[in-house]
C-alpha cells in the first residue's frame, strides 16, 4: 500500500519559516520522481515544487520561487520542502505526491497558516 505521510506544517508569523516532511513507503521511491501540491480554502489544487529522481531537477511554481526549496533523500524514502520568507498566501493544506507535475494529493497533508 502506497503511503506518503506529510509533517512539519503548524503557524507561522509572516516571513517565517518552515520544513516539511514526506515519508514515502510502499513503493519504490528512488525510481519515482515527487512533487509537492498545496490547497488553500476554496481554492484550487496548486502544484508547487517538482523534484527528479536525484536532486538533479528541480522547478517550482512562480508564486513561491526563490522561497520554497524541494530536496529528497533517497536512503531514507524521504521527501522535504523547505518554506522561507512565508507569506499569508502561503497558508494552505500542503501534500506531497508521486510524479514531477503531479495534480493529484496523496495521503493526509499537513496544514501550514501564516498569519500574525
Amino acid at each position: 500500500e502506497v503511503q506518503l505521510v506529510v509533517s512539519g506544517g503548524g503557524l507561522v508569523q509572516p516571513g517565517g519559516s518552515l520544513t516539511l516532511s514526506c515519508a514515502a513507503s510502499g513503493f519504490v521511491f528512488r525510481v519515482v520522481s515527487m512533487a509537492w501540491l498545496r490547497q488553500a480554502p476554496g481554492k484550487d489544487v496548486e502544484w508547487v515544487a517538482g523534484i527528479s529522481l536525484i536532486n538533479t531537477t528541480t522547478a517550482y511554481a512562480d508564486s513561491v520561487k526563490g522561497r520554497f526549496t524541494v530536496s529528497r533523500d533517497n536512503a531514507k524514502n524521504m521527501l522535504y520542502l523547505q518554506l522561507r520568507d512565508l507569506k499569508p498566501e502561503d497558508t494552505a493544506m500542503y501534500f506531497c505526491a508521486r510524479g514531477f507535475k503531479s495534480s493529484v494529493p496523496e495521503g493526509q497533508g499537513t496544514q501550514v497558516t501564516v498569519s500574525s
